[in-house]
């Protein structure tokens, strides 16, 4: 019988799903690796956050040929140690472009008619009408990566007459943006632009992509927005640009250590608007992560049709 164990934390309706859609398949719903590791011994396939394997904790699962990550980052994951074992892996790509679509929707709406400051007006009991509100119509967005979130961004952008540009590894057109460019012209792409959304996966390759040099090619009122991961961004060439305001502002979901220290110096600049890594939270989060896993159990379980998601354990995503 196919053992299925999980060290994500499943709720029980979840729990009672997945058993009465795969009658034949074994689950063991565990709190985390250090509990999965204990029925380790026969399991074939692993769903996990993919926050909690490395090469060491993966040795305990010698039948291991599967593992489902239940969230879109997938850079903590041993790769070369899956590689080695031809160990197949899929992820939750995708099921975020609706509430990551939202996020991004809301806080350039809340930014371009400054509510937030709004909102610090009222706490104060202060009716002040001094405040200049912008129109998002006929501004330009850059989202950097096309895939399922940027093209959920691009699409509730379009509806407001924005302009939307994106850019993914060879500038392929994608529906909802205006227009798609290559890196090598990251450039032109971040001179022209009002915001520049960043939803790239971390890779090798993507560590550290805006830096001094991109910052420099922002205008001085646009806005940057990091709902990737935050070591995408070099978080001290931002703040540099960030504290003697060489751009606008930053709105900023995810850092490179999280939580944000109390004491960082992000919290207390006026230009930055900080949310804690909320921006694909939504209460149908995992309904959507186990329909990808219940469409790739079928195809394991059966032996027919293609598995989503699957990652290229070469790229890292």
């Amino acid at each position: 019988m196919t053992h299925v164990v999980s060290s994500a934390r499943i709720n029980e309706k979840h729990q009672h799903r997945l058993c009465q859609e795969f009658p034949g398949v074994r689950f063991s719903f565990l709190e985390g690796i250090r509990d999965a590791i204990e029925v380790a011994s026969d399991a074939v396939i692993l769903i996990t956050y993919g926050e909690d394997l490395d090469e060491e904790k993966v040795a305990h699962f010698p039948y291991l040929r599967w593992i489902h990550v239940i969230s879109a980052g997938v850079e903590l994951l041993p790769f070369a140690a899956l590689k080695k074992r031809a160990i197949r892996v899929t992820n939750a790509r995708g099921i975020h472009a609706t509430p990551m679509g939202e996020y991004a929707l809301a806080v350039i709406l809340q930014w371009t008619r400054k509510l937030h400051q709004f909102a610090d007006r009222q706490r104060q009991g202060r009716w002040d009408r001094s405040l200049r509100v912008e129109e998002l119509s006929g501004k330009t967005v850059s989202i950097l990566g096309t895939g399922a979130t940027g093209r959920g961004i691009a699409s509730r952008l379009k509806a407001f007459g924005v302009r939307v540009l994106g850019m993914n590894t060879d500038g392929t057109p994608v529906s909802f943006f205006d227009e798609t460019m290559a890196p090598n012209d990251l450039e032109k792409l971040m001179k022209c632009s009002d915001f520049v959304v960043v939803t790239l996966p971390l890779t090798p390759h993507t560590r550290g992509f805006i830096g001094e040099r991109e910052l420099a090619w922002m205008q001085p009122t646009a806005c940057l927005i990091n709902m990737a991961r935050g070591a995408v961004v070099d978080e001290a060439a931002l703040l540099d640009a960030l504290s003697k305001e060489r751009i606008g502002g930053a709105i900023l979901d995810v850092f490179e250590q999280e939580p944000l220290p109390k004491d960082h110096p992000f919290w207390s600049l006026k230009n930055v608007l900080i949310t804690p890594h909320i921006s694909g939270r939504s209460p149908l989060y995992m309904s959507r992560a186990l329909d990808l896993f219940i469409h790739n159990l079928s195809v394991y379980t059966s032996g027919r049709g293609d598995y989503l998601n699957l990652l290229d354990l070469d790229r890292g995503y």
